[in-house]
């Protein structure tokens, strides 16, 4: 008998079953028989490393092709950017993948795949992360394993950044929780944690966990100098910002952007696609927290949200691109309409990756234009108008000093196929015309402000997972997406516990209201 993964909470859990096999033990991962084993150094490195892969666009983690439960790859897009005004599911609709059609047209229920996808993976990031934290929390470690302490406190606070970023996730998207910060062994412990933790007691426990981190993590830019792909002290102090920003602690916000401005470490780049080019990664200056996708790894681990992309998937609405101002680099570095793809999700402006479910591409999470629109914000809202206008106007100047490469993919005149195989041709344009994107002007108006602040943010952010949770936590949803044409109810605020979770806890996990 061996340890498989199951659905509902216990899918955090890895309780033992023998026949009804829902998932498959994704490569890497540490079940319980391996963690109650005693642990040698390349085991304990495992299990931090495999706690990233949840956050990861590799196809196929959970299970193999399971379309409908939301388990070919992380949903984050499905929910934060489909769900909003920004995103529509294809650029030609049809009945492809209906769930997502659900999720856009708010006709959603408690047995779709994107809630499902979205709670499965992070319980499942959870759960890794907890068994890497009892190994590295063992008072013996470094005499079991030969670990050194710097390496172990590295470890350590990679561990508690990687559960806080689930649980943040989780809390954000569903309310209140299981809270689950040890890895449980027996039926009884896994039902004893199927119930909802308020989520004032997960946004606390989350803070408690990066604060942790922030005292474990190295005072340098990257972590590991080979290995700059890991969790940083600067993902930590902006995680810790973003927790403030949605919990309204607008002081807090300012004090730690500003910390994380005193470290040097993070400047705007000069491009604003520098951000997103996958030959400039970890050789630019804003990226703060990415996952480091690979091409051709054993086991695999490239970027397999570039394969839907052959397929038409993830289209702008006819609502984003009208929202960007005139001649604004960043609306042709999001998506290229003309050639119908996506530069920011491809990691190229040329289509390279267009299609390719093996793709090299990072998957930015965190980045510096963000973290300083949150400092914007919080000035904003405790009366320093001048100072969120400053900081607005300096990423409308990175933008509009941002030089335009434009590709377009003709025949290649060497083909010899039938039909002609094609090759990108990119031009740079010169910069922007004299008057694109001016500096917003003085303003002791708190409502203009945050105007400006929204708008800014739609267009600097579009298709990075933030349109829908900002706006949530501004408390315009319904009003942007009722003028949207969507119908958008107060329960929509938030998203359904999975039915397959309430029904396996008996009950013990209750819904949230309205499903």
């Amino acid at each position: 008998m061996k340890y498989k993964y199951i659905t509902a909470i216990l899918i955090a859990l890895a309780l033992t079953s023998c026949e009804d096999e829902l998932t498959t033990d994704p490569i890497g991962a540490q079940t319980m028989e391996q963690a109650n084993s005693k642990p040698t150094l390349t085991s304990v490195e495992s299990s931090v490393t495999s706690s990233y892969d949840m956050l990861s666009n590799k196809l196929n983690q959970l299970a193999e092709w399971d379309w409908n439960g939301g388990l070919v790859f992380q949903n984050d897009i499905i929910i934060d950017d489909i769900a909003s005004d920004d995103m529509e599911k294809k650029w030609s609709p049809d009945g492809d993948q209906p769930w997502m059609d659900e999720i856009n047209n708010f006709t959603f229920t408690s047995t779709n795949g994107g809630p499902n996808g979205l709670w499965k993976y992070n319980y499942e990031g959870i759960k890794r992360t907890n068994i890497a934290l009892n190994f590295l929390l063992n008072p013996d470690i470094e005499s079991i394993t030969g670990i050194t302490t710097q390496r172990k406190n590295q470890l350590l606070g990679e561990a508690y950044f990687l559960r806080s970023y689930y649980y943040f996730s989780l809390v954000t998207n569903f309310g209140d929780v299981p809270l689950i910060l040890a890895p449980i062994k027996t039926y009884q412990e896994a039902f004893d944690k199927a119930v909802r933790a308020p989520k004032e007691t997960v946004w606390s426990q989350i803070k408690t966990d990066l604060e942790t981190a922030k005292t474990l993590l190295p005072n340098t830019k990257y972590s590991s100098s080979t290995e700059k792909w890991r969790v940083s002290k600067g993902a930590v102090i902006a995680l810790l910002a973003k927790t403030a920003l949605y919990n309204k602690d607008w002081a807090d916000v300012t004090t730690l952007v500003s910390e994380l401005e005193t470290t040097g470490f993070y400047s705007l780049d000069a491009n604003y696609f520098d951000n997103f080019n996958m030959n400039k990664e970890y050789a630019d200056n804003e990226v703060i927290f990415s996952y480091n996708h690979v091409k051709q790894a054993d086991p695999r681990k490239g970027n397999g949200i570039c394969a839907p992309l052959g397929w038409g998937f993830f289209a702008p609405s006819t609502d984003f691109l009208a929202s960007f101002e005139p001649n604004d680099p960043r609306k042709l570095y999001t998506v290229n309409t003309s050639e119908q793809w996506v530069n920011k999700l491809l990691g190229t402006t040329d289509g390279g990756n267009k299609g390719d479910d093996d793709a090299p591409n990072n998957k930015v999470f965190i980045r510096y234009a963000d973290v300083l629109l949150w400092k914007a914000e919080a000035l904003n809202e405790t009366g320093n108008y001048s100072g969120a206008i400053d900081i607005i106007n300096q990423i409308r100047a990175r933008a509009r000093n941002t030089v335009t490469t434009v590709t377009v993919r003709v025949i290649d005149p060497k083909s010899t196929t039938t039909p002609p195989e094609t090759m990108p041709v990119t031009s740079v344009g010169p910069p922007p015309p004299a008057g694109t994107l001016p500096d917003r002007p003085n303003s002791g108006d708190k409502a203009t402000v945050k105007a400006w602040l929204i708008s800014e943010r739609r267009a600097e952010l579009g298709f990075e997972n933030q349109r829908m949770p900002d706006l949530k936590r501004w408390g315009i949803a319904k009003e942007v997406m009722t003028a949207h044409g969507k119908i958008f109810l107060d329960k929509h605020m938030l998203y359904p516990i999975p039915q397959s979770e309430v029904d396996a806890s008996a009950g013990l996990l209750t819904q949230n209201p309205g499903y």
